[in-house]
């Protein structure tokens, strides 16, 4: 099953995570579950801001964007996951693996620039706190998302280009449980060094542009901060702040270990693990990192709760 005497291979098998069907079963659950929690805080997020007016603002306009692209994360990669930990044929076909495989990097370079909006966001709020409504304008917000969505389509555009032109030839086992760009370059029988050159820069431009982005309009809202002379001030301005930085740590991380590196230096264990965090963990914990703990969140979705019973006693 794994030996291919031609190059036009016409799917490929995940092999998961592991081969114990106790501790498939266990992943299942635990998999499923937090799926769940990520459909339920990410769609929620979006609805409480989108009802309410008080959260139409700005910062909230940048996270139901991230909302969005947290549930289409995790949406190309958890589905086919959990359909392959129940199920003994863990095919997919060559379409459909690069096809998870440019949304996969669409939604995650799109996330790398819309992360760095939202700090730029609050470089802007705690910086320059008067200028705020002018600069962050209805139309530039607007613009930075469409620039977002349109910088992640072509380096989705560019990976997928480049990994398409390859052969394979040799064995069509991914060791993965999704259709990443290593563990399929791993399967190719012919050169894939210039693929890969290709491949670092395009990652690691969009990794490294927008991470430096985020350190230095964060280096400028620590200096701010720094400057206040009141404690509660210093308080309530890194407060603001401290969980984007949180989970701009977790995110960057986890896709520098992953792919900032040659296919040499892959380890199966190592790069799962990592890939769950980023695909998995990450979607589901950033409407709580962002959003849940914020006090005008709770307050909107009190509002929200009221108006709906409201609603209902006028009927």
């Amino acid at each position: 099953m794994e030996s291919r005497n031609n190059t036009n291979v016409p799917d490929f098998i995940l092999m998961g995570l592991t081969d114990s069907e106790e501790i498939q079963q266990v992943l299942f659950i635990l998999f499923f579950l937090i799926y769940l929690i990520t459909l339920l805080g990410n769609a929620g997020m979006i609805l409480i801001i989108h009802l309410d007016l008080q959260l139409h603002t700005p910062m909230y306009f940048f996270l139901s964007h991230l909302s969005f692209l947290d549930l289409s994360y995790s949406t190309v990669i958890t589905p086919k996951t959990l359909d392959n930990l129940l199920n003994s044929n863990k095919i997919i076909s060559f379409v459909a693996c690069f096809t998870q495989m440019y949304f996969f990097i669409f939604l995650g370079a799109t996330e790398c620039f819309l992360l760095s909006s939202m700090a730029y966001d609050r470089y802007v709020a705690i910086c320059n706190p008067l200028h705020y409504p002018a600069v962050m304008s209805t139309r530039f917000c607007c613009a930075l998302i469409t620039g977002s969505y349109m910088i992640g389509f072509s380096d989705s555009l560019v990976n997928v280009f480049c990994m398409k032109s390859l052969h394979f030839c040799k064995s069509n086992v991914v060791h993965h449980y999704f259709c990443d760009t290593t563990p399929i370059l791993a399967l190719s029988c012919t050169d894939t060094h210039d693929t890969e050159i290709m491949i670092f820069i395009v990652a690691g431009s969009t990794l490294m542009v927008s991470l430096i982005t985020i350190s230095v309009s964060y280096g400028f809202i620590l200096s701010t901060i720094l400057k206040i002379n009141s404690t509660s001030g210093k308080h309530k301005a890194f407060s603001t702040c401290a969980s984007h930085l949180l989970g701009v740590s977790i995110f960057y991380g986890t896709m520098i270990f992953t792919y900032l590196k040659p296919k040499q230096s892959y380890s199966l264990g190592k790069d799962q693990v990592a890939s769950v965090f980023y695909t998995m963990v990450i979607p589901m914990l950033n409407p709580l990192i962002y959003s849940l703990r914020n006090k005008e969140v709770k307050n909107a979705l009190i509002r929200v709760m009221q108006k709906r019973e409201g609603s209902r006693q006028l009927k």
